[in-house]
């Protein structure tokens, strides 16, 4: 393998978060994480980033018995220049590779030339155990750097680096199951000085990471407009002989729509979990603290807009008088809740009526009817779809693969997200969604390029 392509190999005491380190880092949600000593047998290696632009992550055994491994390697290398040869001599022994199996498979990657990544425990107090493991590197000769993973508190960080910087290069303090993106740049930013030949190709990496998560940022903007579209525009049609053939089919009716609307919102999160690579995470729609329904209308003015912001929604999309909605909308007191229906009447159609969807009946010309369900007129429909999906969008985006715990859910604040725009992109977005109500078309990159702005 070139020396030019980054390795760095994972190692340190059993249990101190080297696989979920291993696993935010290559985005990996599949790498097992256990609590259980022992778990990891032997070094696995992933890939991050692409095939052209990559680097290696090595997750490796914890060490099991360093004291007699560097007792065996004092034995056998009586200067510094002898230490290295020691270690891979330690590799190859056979009678090594069966009492010291965890040991064996820690070192062969450094031995192969690998940097060194040791993990620690920043929330346990420092110990003397650990030294005899962090000579055992030392002897290595391999370029190091320390990661403090502080699993529970941060209370032993600053003894931990007074102890680390005594025997690596680097140490940094670095928690696997909340860094955010930046952090991870940050920290592959670090490991380009561990080694001057790999500087250029981890730069190489970098840059093809913060074009990796612009591209999601895209697909997630382009899941969003399929998914409004769609929920707007659909409904269900059946042609029967009479109106009492109608009424009997009424029922089935609405609930093969509620059916496909469900199914379409719950593929586009399944869409948005696989865009960002999170293939195990305890998901469900049917976890959401609101109704996972979209029939609820008392509960769409916690994901989609209050009475009170869709009359401003109204007056950016050209929609009613502006004088009308300035009566709706005065004074601060009009809060949720405030502004009823009998509050500015011609307004009230905007807000949308109490039913948000309803089944229809029309002749049709050569006999008979046709039963129809959907699609949903109310104003506020299209902004529930958009307040629910960039909620699960600004939890998964940030969510790193080494927490597999599940995913909260709670309603959103879309009215804050739409408040940071300017005022012209506030209208853009009102009138598109104006437009998605009324079941007009809009071009697919335009809605798009809208809904961008929320991202």
């Amino acid at each position: 393998m070139s020396n030019h392509i980054a390795r760095f190999a994972v190692v340190g005491h059993p249990n101190k978060g080297k696989s979920s380190i291993v696993s935010t880092l290559s985005q990996n949600d599949s790498i097992h994480i256990s609590s259980r000593s022992g778990t990891t047998t032997h070094a696995d290696s992933f890939q991050v980033a692409n095939n052209s632009n990559a680097y290696q992550l090595i997750v490796t055994p914890g060490f099991q018995r360093p004291h007699k491994v560097l007792d065996w390697l004092k034995a056998r290398a009586s200067s510094a220049e002898q230490r290295s040869n020691a270690v891979a001599e330690f590799v190859k022994d056979p009678e090594c590779r069966k009492k010291y199996p965890d040991e064996v498979e820690l070192l062969k990657p450094l031995v192969e030339g690998a940097a060194i990544l040791y993990v620690v425990d920043g929330s346990r107090p420092y110990g003397t155990e650990y030294e005899a493991e962090m000579e055992i590197l030392r002897w290595s000769g391999q370029p190091s750097m320390a990661l403090i993973n502080p699993i529970e508190t941060t209370d032993n960080v600053d003894p931990w680096k007074k102890a680390l910087h005594q025997y690596f290069k680097l140490v940094r303090v670095f928690n696997p199951m909340d860094a955010d993106f930046d952090k991870q740049i940050e920290l592959l930013q670090a490991f380009s000085h561990l080694n001057p030949d790999w500087t250029e190709h981890l730069a190489s990496v970098i840059e093809s990471l913060i074009s990796q998560r612009e591209q999601q940022k895209l697909n997630s903007a382009t899941l969003l407009a399929r998914l409004v579209e769609d929920l707007c525009f659909f409904q269900v049609n059946q042609k029967v002989l009479t109106r009492d053939q109608a009424e009997v089919l009424k029922p089935l009716l609405e609930t093969n729509y509620i059916k496909w609307m469900i199914n379409r919102e719950q593929q586009a999160i399944a869409a948005l979990l696989a865009n960002y690579k999170h293939f195990n995470t305890d998901l469900s729609i049917d976890d959401m603290k609101l109704p996972p329904q979209l029939f609820d209308l008392d509960q769409w003015y916690a994901w989609g807009l209050n009475k009170k912001q869709l009359a401003l929604a109204a007056t950016l999309a050209g929609a009613v008088a502006g004088a009308a909605v300035d009566l709706a909308v005065a004074g601060a007191s009009l809060m949720l809740g405030a502004v009823g229906g009998g509050v500015i009447g011609f307004t009230s159609a905007w807000f949308g009526a109490d039913k948000i969807h309803q089944a229809k009946l029309k002749n049709l010309p050569l006999g008979g009817f046709e039963a129809s369900y959907g699609p949903i007129k109310n104003n506020n429909f299209p902004y529930v779809v958009i307040g629910r999906f960039l909620f699960l969008y600004l939890q998964i985006s940030q969510r790193n693969h080494a927490n597999r715990g599940q995913l909260k859910i709670e309603d959103s604040d879309l009215q804050k997200q739409i408040n940071s725009l300017e005022k012209s992109s506030q209208k853009l977005l009102h009138q598109a969604c104006q437009k998605l109500v009324n079941q007009k078309s809009i071009d697919a990159d335009k809605l798009r390029e809208i809904l961008m702005l929320l991202f």
